[in-house]
C-alpha cells in the first residue's frame, strides 16, 4: 500500500455517490463545489468521521462507554488515514468565563509569569509590597487599644478537599485547643469527621491574650503561626482581623498578599476571583430604562411598570411603597421625569431613614411596623437572588440587565490578584490589550537576568502563540473578549492558532472555510500559516471558497456538479492550473475567468432618503457619524475588527428596533439616527440557528408546512377518518409517534459530553404514527414530504400555488438541496441565514423596509453567491433597502454604496476611512479595501 495518499473506495454518505478518490498525503488540498454538492459530507463525515471512530476504537472499552459508539461512515474502506482534528465553525464556548485568553491557553501561562516573578504594589500608597518582619507585625498589633481581646491563628490548610484527619490529630497531639474550621471556632477534640469531598479551611488557635505591654508573647506567637503555615498569621478581634504575611505586605496600611500562586490570577478559582461576582465580571442590576420604559407617566399612571397593576390597590407591597412615597413627600400624580435625582434615588433604593407606617390587610387588622423601606431596585434584586418560584424568577428577571460589578467594576480578581504587576501591568490591564498591542508589549519587556532566567520558557510561549494568533488575522482581538462573542470564523481561526502552537506533525487536519469573515489583507497571512502547517508533515483537507486560497493549494478536488441529489461525484480534481482547464468544472470555470459575476452597468441612487448615524462610540467606534441612502445595496467593509458589525449590528439595527418600540433591545453607543421616519420594518438577517433543537427545520420555520398540514387535512383519507390539520403535526399529541413525542429520534444525555441522538425504534425515525403515515397525497405520506429536497417538493406541489411559491423562495436562494425536514441543528450559519432570507422574501414589499445581513456569503460557492446576489438585488429593485456586512469582492463590486471602515482592526480601527460607489472607493489612498477592489473592477 502506498502511503502516498488517502485511499477512500465507494463513499456513499448522504448524498456522494459511490466515490472512489485518492487524496494526496502532507499537501495542501483544498475540497470546493456549491452549496450542498457533497464536499462536507466526503471531508467531514467520512473522511474526518472514519478518523475519529478509529481512534475511539482504539481507546480501552472503559473509556468507549463515555464516549458511546462511533457509527462506521457509510464506504467501503479507507486507507492511509492518519489521526485526525477537525477545525469547525463552532462557535467556542457561550460560557461566560470562557475568554480568548483561556481557550487560547496563554491566560494559563499569564498567570504562571505573574506567579514568577511579578511584584506587588499596595493599591493605596502603590508602594512595592516587601516582607514584613514579625517585629513588624507586633508593632501594628500594638497600635490596637489596650484590653482588646485577640486571638491569634495560624492558617494551616486554604480550601483544600479532604478529611484532613492527621492533621487534625497532630494538632491536638502537640498540645493545639481550639482551630477555626470553615468559619466555626470549636475544640479540637470534638470535631466531627470532615467531608471528603468538601473544600475545607482550617485556622488553629495558637493563642488567646488581651492586649497590654506583653511583646515577648505576642512575638512568640506569631512567630509559631508563622512557622506552621508557611508564613501567614491572622490576629482577630472582634469583627475584625489582620492578616500578616512574612512574604508580602505593605508597611504603611498592613495590606498583605499570600504568596504567589498561578491561581491567585485565576478568576475561576475562589483565591483570585472577585468576591462579589465569583469571577464573571457582571452582576445581574435592575435596568431603570427597563423599569421606566415611558418617564412621561406618573407613579398613579402605572410608569413604574412593577407596580403598574397594583396602584392604588390594598396590595400590602403597594402599601409599604406608598408610605415610603408619603414620608418623603413624593408625588404620584405628577410625571417621573419630573422627579428630582434626591426623590428618583429614594423611589429607586429606598429610605435613608426607619419610617412607622401601618399596613391594613384585607381583613381590616392593622399592623404597625417602623423599619427603613426599600426601594424597587433593591425590592426586586433582592427577591430575584431569594425566590425559589421559577415564574417569580423571571418575572423579577424582565427588568434585570447586566452590569459590571461594583466591587471589581468589571476585572473579574481579587484586589490582592490585581495588585500584583508585571511590567508595570496588571494581570487585567494585560488581557485588555489587543493581540497585537500585546506582542509588542512583550518585546519591549525589560526583565532584571534573574527575572528573565525565570520566566525564559513562559515568554517564549506567550510570544509564539500571541504570533499564531496575529498570523492568522487575530491581531485585533483582545485576551479577555468573551468566546461566545466571536464569529464562526474567528472561532476557527483561534483553534487554528492553538493547533499550530501544539507542533504536532503526521496529523490529518480538516478545516471548515477558515477565511470566512476575514479580509482580503488579511488572507495572504492565513494562507501563509495553512502551509506553515503542511510543512510540519502535516495533511490538511480544507472545505473552502476563497479564490485566493484555491490558487495558493497544493491540489483541489472539486464536488459536484450540483447540489443534493444533484451532486456527490467527483467533477475534477488535480492542481489549480489543471482544474481551471477542466472544461465540466464550475470552480475551474471561475478560476480561470471564464465565468464570473458581472459589475452591475450603472449604480443606483436611492429613493433620495437616508439614514444618517450621527456619533457613534461602541465598542472601537470613534464618534463615527455616516449617512446610508435608501433604496440601495448598502455594503459595510472594512478589515476585520474594523468596526462593522458595532456599527451596523449594535447601533444601527438595534437603534432602528428600539425606535420601532422593542424596548428591552440596548443599541449601541450613538448620539442619534436620522430618518428612522423612513423605516417602518427592520429584518436583522444573522447566522444564529433557526432553531436549537432537531424540531425546528426549514418547512416549519418558512410557514409552508402549515400549508401542507392543510393540504393533507383535505385529502379524501383524511376527511373519512376525520383528520384534521393538527393530526399532520409532530408537535402535537395525535398523529405524532409518542415514543419519541415527534422527534423522530432520542436524545441520550451523556452528561459532561454532548447529548447523543439515536434514531426512534418505535417508529424508525419517521415521527408519525402508523395511522398518519397512511394518509397520503399523489401516493406520498406526510414523513415522504419532509424527507423531499426543495427541488423535488417543487416539483410535487407544482399545482398547489401557495406551497410552490414559498419553496421557490427557497430555490431562489440557493437551497434546492436541503430537505424540508432537515433538523435545524445540521444547518450551516450560512444555511440558516438564507432560510430566513427565504422566509422574508415570501411578503410583500412595502417600501420602507430594512434587510441587514451579516457575512451572508458565508459557506457560498461563487456560483452561488450569483444567485444570492440576484436575490438582494430583487429586493432593492423591490424598493426596499439592504445593508450587508461582507469581505466577499463579488458582494462589494456590485454594491451601490460602500461604507468602509478601518484602517486597521481593533484600537486601531473604528474610523469612517470612505463611502462611496465602489469606484469613488477605489480612489481612496487609505482603504485597503479600495485596493483590492482595483485589481477586480479592472480585471
Amino acid at each position: 500500500m502506498s502511503h502516498d495518499f488517502i485511499d477512500i473506495k465507494g463513499a456513499r454518505e448522504n448524498n456522494l455517490k459511490n466515490i472512489d478518490i485518492k487524496i494526496p498525503r502532507d499537501k495542501f488540498v483544498i475540497m470546493t463545489g456549491v452549496s450542498g454538492s457533497g464536499k462536507t459530507s466526503l471531508a467531514f463525515d467520512t473522511i474526518y468521521a472514519e478518523g475519529q471512530r478509529r481512534y475511539v476504537e482504539s481507546l480501552s472499552a472503559y473509556a468507549r462507554q463515555f464516549l458511546g459508539n462511533s457509527e462506521k461512515p457509510d464506504v467501503d474502506s479507507i486507507e492511509g488515514l492518519s489521526p485526525s482534528i477537525s477545525i469547525d465553525q463552532k462557535t467556542t464556548s457561550n460560557n461566560p468565563r470562557s475568554t480568548v485568553g483561556t481557550v487560547t491557553e496563554i491566560y494559563d501561562y499569564l498567570r504562571l509569569l505573574f506567579a514568577r516573578i511579578g511584584v506587588p504594589y499596595c493599591p493605596t500608597h502603590q508602594e512595592p509590597i516587601t516582607s514584613q518582619t514579625i517585629k513588624q507585625m507586633v508593632d501594628k498589633v500594638m497600635e490596637l487599644e489596650d484590653k482588646t481581646r485577640l486571638m491569634i491563628l495560624s492558617p494551616v490548610v486554604h480550601g483544600a478537599k479532604g478529611t484532613h484527619k492527621e492533621l487534625l490529630e497532630k494538632l491536638q497531639k502537640d498540645g493545639f485547643i481550639r482551630a477555626r474550621i470553615d468559619g466555626e471556632l470549636m475544640l479540637l477534640e470534638s470535631v466531627q469527621p470532615l467531608e471528603k469531598n468538601k473544600k475545607h479551611s482550617i485556622d488553629v488557635v495558637v493563642d488567646r491574650i488581651v492586649k497590654g505591654n506583653d511583646r515577648s508573647r505576642l512575638h512568640d506567637s506569631l512567630e509559631t503561626a508563622l512557622k506552621m503555615s508557611d508564613g501567614l498569621a491572622v490576629v482577630a478581634y472582634g469583627e475584625e482581623e489582620i492578616l500578616f504575611s512574612s512574604n508580602y505586605s505593605c508597611k504603611y496600611c498592613g495590606f498583605s498578599i499570600p504568596k504567589l500562586e498561578p491561581r491567585l490570577f485565576s478568576f475561576n478559582a475562589p483565591f483570585g476571583s472577585c468576591d462579589t461576582c465569583k469571577g464573571l465580571g457582571i452582576t445581574q442590576k435592575v435596568d431603570v430604562d427597563y423599569l421606566i420604559p415611558d418617564r412621561s407617566k406618573s407613579i398613579a399612571q402605572g410608569g413604574i411598570v412593577y407596580y403598574k397593576n397594583i396602584v392604588g390597590s390594598e396590595n400590602l407591597e403597594w402599601q409599604r411603597f406608598k408610605a415610603l412615597l408619603d414620608y418623603y413627600e413624593i408625588p404620584i400624580d405628577v410625571p417621573i421625569e419630573q422627579l428630582s435625582k434626591q426623590q428618583m434615588d429614594i423611589v429607586l433604593y429606598g429610605s435613608k431613614d426607619v419610617i412607622s407606617y401601618q399596613l391594613y390587610s384585607r381583613s381590616g387588622n392593622i399592623m404597625k411596623k417602623s423599619e427603613m423601606i426599600e426601594g424597587v431596585c433593591t425590592l426586586i434584586e433582592r427577591r430575584y437572588m431569594e425566590t425559589s418560584s421559577q415564574m417569580s424568577r423571571e418575572w423579577y428577571a424582565t427588568f434585570l440587565a447586566e452590569a459590571p460589578c461594583p466591587s471589581c467594576g468589571g476585572k473579574r480578581l481579587n484586589p490582592q490578584a490585581l495588585s500584583v504587576r508585571v511590567g508595570g501591568l496588571n494581570i487585567y490591564e494585560w488581557t485588555t490589550m489587543s493581540v497585537k498591542q500585546a506582542l509588542a508589549f512583550m518585546e519591549d519587556l525589560k526583565l532584571t537576568k534573574q527575572e528573565a532566567d525565570i520566566a525564559r520558557l513562559v515568554v517564549k510561549e506567550i510570544k509564539d502563540r500571541l504570533g499564531f494568533l496575529h498570523n492568522v488575522g487575530l491581531g485585533y482581538l483582545t485576551l479577555d473578549r468573551l468566546a461566545g462573542t466571536l464569529s464562526g470564523g474567528e472561532a476557527q481561526r483561534i483553534r487554528l492558532a492553538t493547533q499550530i502552537g501544539s507542533h504536532l506533525s503526521g496529523v490529518l487536519y480538516v478545516l471548515d472555510e477558515p477565511s470566512i469573515g476575514l479580509h482580503q489583507r488579511d488572507n495572504d497571512r492565513l494562507i501563509d500559516t495553512l502551509k506553515n502547517m503542511r510543512d510540519l508533515g502535516n495533511s490538511l483537507i480544507v472545505v473552502e471558497h476563497d479564490e485566493d486560497t484555491m490558487r495558493a493549494s497544493d491540489y483541489i478536488i472539486d464536488i459536484g456538479p450540483g447540489a443534493g441529489v444533484h451532486g456527490g461525484n467527483v467533477v475534477a480534481m488535480g492542481t489549480p492550473k489543471e482544474v481551471m482547464r477542466h472544461p465540466d468544472s464550475i470552480t475551474g470555470k471561475y478560476l480561470s475567468g471564464r465565468l464570473k459575476i458581472e459589475v452591475p452597468e450603472k449604480r443606483r441612487k436611492g429613493n433620495k432618503k437616508k439614514l444618517e448615524i450621527v456619533g457613534a462610540k461602541e465598542n472601537n467606534l470613534k464618534n463615527v457619524s455616516v449617512k446610508i441612502p435608501l433604496g440601495t445595496l448598502c455594503v459595510v467593509t472594512g478589515v476585520s475588527g474594523s468596526g462593522k458589525s458595532s456599527l451596523v449590528n449594535e447601533v444601527l439595527s438595534k437603534g432602528i428596533m428600539h425606535a420601532l418600540g422593542r424596548t428591552r433591545i440596548k443599541p449601541g453607543a450613538h448620539k442619534t439616527i436620522k430618518g428612522l421616519e423612513h423605516i417602518d420594518k427592520i429584518i436583522d438577517i444573522s447566522q444564529d440557528p433557526i432553531g436549537r433543537t432537531p424540531r425546528s427545520n426549514p418547512a416549519t420555520y418558512t410557514g409552508v408546512f402549515d400549508d401542507i398540514r392543510d393540504l393533507y387535512a383535505q385529502t379524501p383519507d383524511a376527511k373519512m377518518r376525520g383528520y384534521e390539520k393538527g393530526r399532520f403535526s409532530f408537535n402535537v399529541k395525535g398523529g405524532r409517534c409518542e415514543a419519541c413525542q415527534g422527534d423522530g429520534i432520542l436524545r441520550i444525555s451523556m452528561h459532561f459530553l454532548p447529548d447523543v441522538y439515536v434514531p426512534c425504534e418505535e417508529c424508525g425515525g419517521k415521527r408519525y404514527n402508523e395511522e398518519t403515515l397512511q394518509v397520503t397525497y399523489k401516493g406520498k405520506n406526510i414523513y415522504d414530504v419532509l424527507e423531499m429536497t426543495v427541488e423535488e417538493a417543487i416539483d410535487f406541489f407544482a399545482n398547489v400555488s401557495k406551497i410552490k411559491h414559498k419553496l421557490q423562495t427557497l430555490k431562489d436562494v440557493g437551497l434546492g438541496y436541503i430537505k424540508l425536514g432537515q433538523s435545524a441543528t445540521s444547518l450551516s450559519g450560512g444555511e440558516a441565514q438564507r432560510v430566513k432570507l427565504a422566509s422574508e422574501l415570501q411578503r410583500k414589499a412595502t417600501g420602507k423596509t430594512l434587510f441587514v445581513l451579516d457575512e451572508p456569503t458565508t459557506g457560498l460557492h461563487t456560483h452561488d453567491v450569483k444567485k444570492l446576489l440576484e436575490v438582494l438585488q430583487r429586493i432593492v429593485d423591490n424598493g426596499d433597502s439592504v445593508v450587508v456586512i461582507e469581505h466577499n469582492l463579488d458582494v462589494i463590486k456590485c454594491a451601490d454604496y460602500i461604507i468602509d471602515l478601518g484602517p486597521e482592526g481593533g484600537d486601531e480601527g473604528g474610523e469612517l476611512i470612505a463611502c462611496g460607489t465602489p469606484e469613488d472607493i477605489v480612489q481612496a489612498e487609505r482603504s485597503y479595501t479600495g485596493k483590492y477592489l482595483k485589481k477586480v473592477l479592472e480585471g
